[in-house]
């Protein structure tokens, strides 16, 4: 039964959505908080808590996937030696969600996602 088990379209195809989760998820690692829809935010959440649980694990294929996920490998080296001492006991729930106002263009409800 497949109920209710999809991804977020986020309205664009599928190239374009895993290359902006991907983005966001590189510059979430990179500045440790950034301004996002909601909806975007809540999506690359479990994006970045994957990465942190790769880095926490440490191994040389755990490495290599984050590599191949996130497109600067100075981050994916200083992510992979920050990790288990920053997040060391901590089992998941490495981002936080703020609500903020709405987007005034369009009226999107905007957050700010930070890691924790």
């Amino acid at each position: 039964m497949r109920h209710r088990c999809r991804v977020k379209q986020l309205s664009k195809p599928a190239d374009q959505r895993r290359a902006l989760l991907r983005s966001l998820t590189t510059e979430l690692i990179r500045h440790g908080k950034i301004t996002t829809t909601l909806v975007r935010a809540k999506v690359v959440r479990s994006e970045v808590d994957k990465m942190i649980t790769l880095a926490k694990n440490g191994s040389l294929a755990a490495r290599r996937e984050a590599l191949g996920y996130i497109f600067d490998k100075a981050l994916v080296h200083a992510l992979f030696e920050q990790a288990p001492t920053r997040y060391g006991n901590r089992q998941g729930g490495y981002t936080r969600i703020i609500h903020t106002v709405p987007r005034r263009g369009d009226n999107a409800e905007m957050a700010i996602l930070e890691l924790v």
